[in-house]
């Protein structure tokens, strides 16, 4: 004995370290609570739901990503779970937020992926990983992970953009590039575990691992901008000031009778603008001033109008014609129409997809102002979609 303690000796004098991942975790001065772990689950259940859906228009098949575990790690652990070659992708974030994280698939994975965005069916994926294989996982991920900086930046309330992804192939059990992987080496960090499913050709794990730093930075402006939506919204508005209330002024006594012209009373208040009865009406209001006709002959005639013959001179249709000749409309195309209820819209999400009444190739209708005047088919022109028309579509009489 030289008279030192060990560190597991200082930290059982001051209390212990616990095991459970749930309470709080110290490393280095950084500490990860309950709600910093819940926030850091949240924004990757965001950002993922939306990188399926872009993932899904790369591979052309379905992709389901499930929620998010989260828990503290080390690096003994994470290389003990996943001992098979995986590759490693590497996130910088260049603006919004200072700082990166790292996602992993497995190399089995990444092969299906790769054939499938390369044309193939992916039941015949490649023996082995080249660089081919790595740039299209780059771009995959760049695509994906920039759709999630997206959805970050409308969570954050900030630009959040990253950096194009670095990917490497990375063999746990043996030896290991400490370049790549050295923050994450030392000390723990924070894993977060989704499932993942591509059609019937995957169905694995992923997971993103935080430098605990960064996970406290992204909890910090995830709650402060949490906070201010709440003092712009929460806020229950001031009330305005109510009038005091009129002194009380004695009502005179109801009159038993009322001569015929004069206001008639009814609880105390005069019936302002009421018919009395007997009284002519026109448009639904009493014809004040009009004489009472009970009891007298009226002679009632027929209005007289003057015979109205429209002249239609053919010189001037086109000169009128010219007049709305700058008039705009409103030209719309419909893909097609579809009912749903309440309760299928509520479970719209990312990457759902709406069945139509069209058919694929079946033309789409051309409307103006609402009324159907021609079909056509989509084409596209540059960069923008377009519409060629088919047919005009001729009212019948």
């Amino acid at each position: 004995m030289d008279g030192m303690l060990s560190q597991e000796e200082i930290n059982a004098l001051l209390g212990g370290v616990s095991d459970d991942d749930s309470g709080p975790t110290d490393v280095g001065g950084i500490t990860l609570s309950d709600d910093e772990k819940d926030a850091i689950g949240e924004i990757s259940n965001i950002c993922m739901g939306t990188a399926a859906t872009t993932l899904y228009s790369l591979v052309n098949q379905k992709v389901v990503i499930t929620t998010p575990v989260v828990k503290i790690t080390n690096w003994e652990d994470l290389t003990g779970s996943y001992a098979k070659p995986c590759v490693f992708i590497n996130i910088f974030y260049r603006e919004g937020i200072d700082g990166n994280n790292v996602l992993i698939l497995k190399e089995d994975d990444v092969k299906i992926i790769t054939d499938l965005m390369m044309g193939g069916d992916g039941l015949n994926p490649a023996d082995e990983l080249s660089e081919i294989h790595l740039s299209a996982i780059c771009e995959a991920m760049n695509q994906m992970m920039g759709s999630s900086a997206t959805s970050l930046s409308s969570m954050l309330n900030r630009k959040v953009d990253i950096s194009p992804p670095e990917a490497d192939l990375v063999d746990m059990a043996g030896e290991i590039d400490t370049d790549k992987v050295s923050q994450f080496m030392t000390g723990e960090f924070a894993q977060v575990t989704f499932r993942m499913t591509i059609g019937d050709l995957v169905d694995s794990t992923i997971m993103q691992l935080y430098p605990l730093d960064f996970a406290k930075e992204l909890y910090s402006i995830f709650s402060t901008d949490d906070n201010n939506k709440k003092e712009e919204t929460g806020s229950a508005p001031t009330a305005a000031p109510q009038p005091s209330p009129a002194p009380a002024v004695p009502q005179p006594e109801p009159q038993q009778s009322q001569p015929m012209g004069g206001q008639q009373m009814m609880g105390g208040q005069p019936m302002m603008n009421q018919p009395m009865m007997g009284m002519p009406m026109m448009g639904g209001q009493p014809m004040m001033g009009m004489p009472m006709m009970g009891g007298q002959d009226v002679n009632v005639q027929n209005v007289q109008f003057q015979a109205f013959n429209p002249i239609v001179n053919p010189a001037l249709q086109q000169e009128n014609i010219d007049l709305i000749m700058d008039v705009p409309l409103e030209v719309s195309v419909v893909l097609g129409r579809t009912r749903k209820s309440i309760k299928e819209i509520l479970e719209f999400s990312p990457g759902t997809i709406i069945e139509l009444d069209k058919l694929a190739g079946e033309p789409i209708d051309v409307m103006v102002n609402q009324k159907l005047v021609a079909k056509g088919e989509v084409v596209v022109i540059e960069e923008s979609f377009g519409i060629r028309i088919t047919e005009i579509i001729k009212e019948k009489m």
